[in-house]
This record gives structure tokens, C-alpha cells and sequence, in this order.
């Protein structure tokens, strides 16, 4: 049987945005621990190294946090911040790029300003999804050329709909049903019968790892209490 998905309470983006303006930690902290899961997970599909991913998340986060005012209501805000991440996350890897073919550039953003996360001792949650199986699953998914696992992701991991994944990356919804097939078709057929319903618990981002990413942004917003 799949575990049991951890479950917030829903707070409507409009008072949870009003109230972060106003530097409030428990509307920071509810906005983080509502969308971490997700924007741990885009952020993995890209990068694919949890320590670049968890670096991505909390860069977005900042930027999301103190800019705001750049929030009209016009999309959710789980996807405004799932458009930030991306953002965030192929502009790293446009600078890793470019830092390799140039070497004697400098890096262009402020490595330095990432609060740089502990190794924590291993969680029952995390513990769990160290399972065998999960680690074959996200050895395949990480082996999926970057077009189709980023789709995979989206859509099957974190169960985002086929229009809300073209939204969020700029693709047209046909696009993204052709890439999602492409990605079935590229693992193994037998795998995906045996594992497809324990999907949606690899990548897990929650309990203390939760609590850490919002600690460290709290901090950096100066609002801890």
C-alpha cells in the first residue's frame, strides 16, 4: 500500500501573500512547507543532485519572498513559485556551462549567500524512501534524457495536470503529452507496471528537511521571532 501523502491545510494565496508582505513568519513558513514537495522536485528533475536542488529551492524562495510585488493573482501561486524555480534552476546550469567552456570567468551569482545545509542524521521518513525500490525508480527517472524527465516529473511524480506542466514550462499541452509518452516508452515497461503506484514517493522533501529549508529562509528574511 502507498504511504499516506502529507497534506497542509489550504490557505487561500491572496492572505497568505498579504500577510508574507508584511514579513509574518507564519505565512512564510505555511507558503514553504505548502510547495516545498513540488519545488524539490522540479528543481531535482533539472539538477538532478538533491544538495543543487535544495540550493535552487531556497535561491527561489528569497527571490520570491522579497520581490512579491511581482505577484498579480494571475496564476496560483504554487505556480508562480514552480516558474521561479525553473528559472532559478537552467540559469545554474547555463552558468555551470558557461563556467566550463570559459574557466577563467567568474561565477556570475553569489554562491557564497546559499546557506550551506548540515548533513542530517538519516529520518524515519527518509529512511523509507531509501528503499530499494525507490532508488531503482530514481536511478531510471534521472537516466531519462532532460526533455522527458522533467515532463515525467511534472506529471506523474508530482501529479501536476497535462496544462498546468505546459504552463509552467512553456510547452504546448501536445508537447507535453508527447514527451510523457516518450519517457514511458524509455522505461522499462515492466518496471512501470511493478512500481507506477509507489511513484509519487520518491524524491521526498518533508519532516526535518521541511523544517530546515524554512528555518534557513526565515533567517534570511531577518523575521525569525
Amino acid at each position: 500500500m502507498a504511504k499516506e501523502r502529507i497534506k497542509f491545510p489550504v490557505v487561500d494565496d491572496r492572505d497568505l501573500v498579504d500577510r508574507a508582505r508584511r514579513r509574518e513568519e507564519s505565512a512564510v513558513r505555511t507558503i514553504i512547507r505548502q510547495n516545498n514537495r513540488r519545488l524539490f522536485r522540479v528543481a531535482r528533475a533539472i539538477m538532478k543532485d538533491d544538495g543543487e536542488a535544495e540550493d535552487v529551492v531556497q535561491e527561489s524562495y528569497l527571490r520570491a519572498l522579497t520581490g512579491l510585488a511581482g505577484f498579480r493573482g494571475e496564476a496560483s501561486l504554487n505556480t508562480w513559485l514552480t516558474r521561479i524555480v525553473i528559472n532559478e534552476a537552467y540559469g545554474r546550469l547555463r552558468r555551470r556551462k558557461a563556467t566550463v567552456e570559459w574557466s577563467g570567468m567568474e561565477e556570475t551569482h553569489a554562491a557564497a549567500e546559499i546557506i550551506p545545509f548540515p548533513s542530517p542524521p538519516p529520518d524515519p521518513e527518509r529512511t523509507m524512501a531509501q528503499s530499494e525500490i525507490n532508488q531503482i525508480l530514481e536511478h531510471a527517472i534521472d537516466a531519462l534524457p532532460e526533455p522527458f524527465r522533467v515532463v515525467l516529473v511534472a506529471r506523474l511524480v508530482e501529479e501536476m495536470s497535462i496544462e498546468e506542466t505546459a504552463s509552467v514550462f512553456g510547452l504546448r499541452p501536445e508537447t507535453v503529452k508527447t514527451r510523457l509518452h516518450r519517457a514511458r516508452v524509455l522505461l522499462r515497461a515492466d518496471l512501470e507496471r511493478q512500481v507506477g503506484p509507489l511513484l509519487t514517493d520518491v524524491f521526498p522533501f518533508a519532516g526535518a528537511r521541511c523544517d530546515r529549508m524554512a528555518d534557513a529562509v526565515v533567517a534570511r528574511l531577518g523575521i525569525a521571532g
